[in-house]
């Protein structure tokens, strides 16, 4: 379960963790009020995605009337595709240097993992290996100042810095483990005026551990109104921020199609599994619903069994027929009258490929022909 920004910064403060003085607001109202005591803001929107800063969910604000006009026009509005209803609005801070440190968990060899570099404020997957620092710990033996100054030491701090990053990076272990955590990242860890502070929180809570967190911890919603919107058809649908849209009948060869077109250079836009014996009215609805997040093309990717490729066929013809569609369509068909759903998609101009390799490639060439 992954945690609101200033749901992770009120965690850090309860484990002694210093960020920056802000509050979070559901509405406008108090908003003037409460930056007449701290001066310049900014005014954070509230989503579970990164890129806020590039997509603008991330405002500033010099007086009390900015800070809350800004507030206003935030809250209920959408940043990459994410409903905003809460802001949180925080002092400005005059920084000095930035840190990028996290704490995961390493799957392949059951350790969880530290992640360090003195890139900090930018995404860490942009920063070049050669300037991160990772190191797995022991549970055994958790995290040790000692062990906090070697991974400074490795990313070359300061002597002023190492102390303070040290005892930062062995709060952050205590918490990752006392929450069950997944992930604990903190992009920048930042110093202002000689001190170290948190200026973002990044927090994902192990889902099969929630039973263990803290009351006072919300249940939060981590899917978007797309996501939400399959799920009320009983669709399985996770976007992915890609190009190309996938559509499959089983979890399995969803996660296939996504591998194969990540195989031949594609980005897949999402994931949807349709299920395994969706009715035609059903399908058409996921059809609307894939369309709906303006994908460069579509490839649609049927092993007929329960499904029948024929059935499938009549819902994306019964979609066409509603929509305007100007997004290329890629088929491919195989199983359970395949032939039939062939000819459907046929007589409105669609081909049906036989092999997933002859569809990837086709549906590349098209949405490289719409960049």
């Amino acid at each position: 379960m992954k945690l609101y920004e200033y749901m992770g910064k009120e965690i850090f403060l309860r484990e002694g963790i210093a960020v920056p003085r802000g509050r979070v607001f559901h509405s406008s109202e108090g908003v003037a009020e409460y930056v007449a005591k701290l001066g310049a803001v900014v005014v954070k929107s509230q989503i579970l995605s990164g890129g806020r800063g590039k997509n603008g969910g991330i405002r500033f604000a010099a007086t009390p009337g900015e800070a809350e006009k800004t507030a206003g026009e935030l809250l209920n509005s959408f940043v990459k595709d994410f409903s905003v209803q809460s802001v949180l609005v925080e002092e400005q801070l005059t920084i000095e240097r930035e840190y990028y440190l996290a704490i995961t968990v390493d799957g392949a060899v059951g350790k969880p993992l530290i992640i360090a570099s003195t890139y900090g404020g930018v995404n860490i997957e942009d920063v070049a290996e050669e300037f991160i620092v990772k190191m797995h710990v022991d549970v055994h033996a958790g995290v040790q100042p000692y062990l906090g100054r070697e991974v400074a030491r490795r990313m070359g701090l300061a002597p002023g810095d190492m102390k303070q990053f040290a005892a930062f990076l062995c709060k952050i272990y205590e918490l990752f483990r006392k929450y069950d955590a997944e992930l604990v990242e903190i992009n920048p860890l930042v110093v202002c005026g000689g001190s170290m502070l948190a200026a973002d929180a990044k927090i994902t809570l192990d889902h099969d551990a929630l039973y263990r967190v803290p009351h006072w911890i919300p249940r939060v919603e981590t899917r978007n109104q797309r996501e939400l919107s399959a799920a009320e058809i009983g669709i399985s649908f996770v976007e992915l921020g890609g190009e190309i849209g996938v559509m499959a009948n089983g979890a399995g060869i969803t996660m296939a199609t996504l591998d194969i077109i990540n195989h031949f250079g594609g980005t897949p836009k999402n994931f949807m599994d349709a299920g395994g014996g969706a009715s035609i009215e059903a399908t058409a609805k996921a059809l609307e619903l894939l369309l709906s997040s303006n994908p460069k093309a579509v490839l649609i990717n049927i092993f007929g069994g329960i499904t029948r490729c024929d059935d499938v066929a009549r819902a994306f013809v019964q979609v066409k027929e509603k929509m305007e569609l100007d997004v290329p369509i890629v088929f491919r068909l195989c199983g359970t009258n395949e032939q039939f759903g062939v000819d459907i998609l046929e007589q409105h101009g669609i081909l049906a490929f036989k092999t997933i390799q002859e569809a990837v490639a086709n549906v590349l060439e098209l949405a490289q022909g719409r960049r």
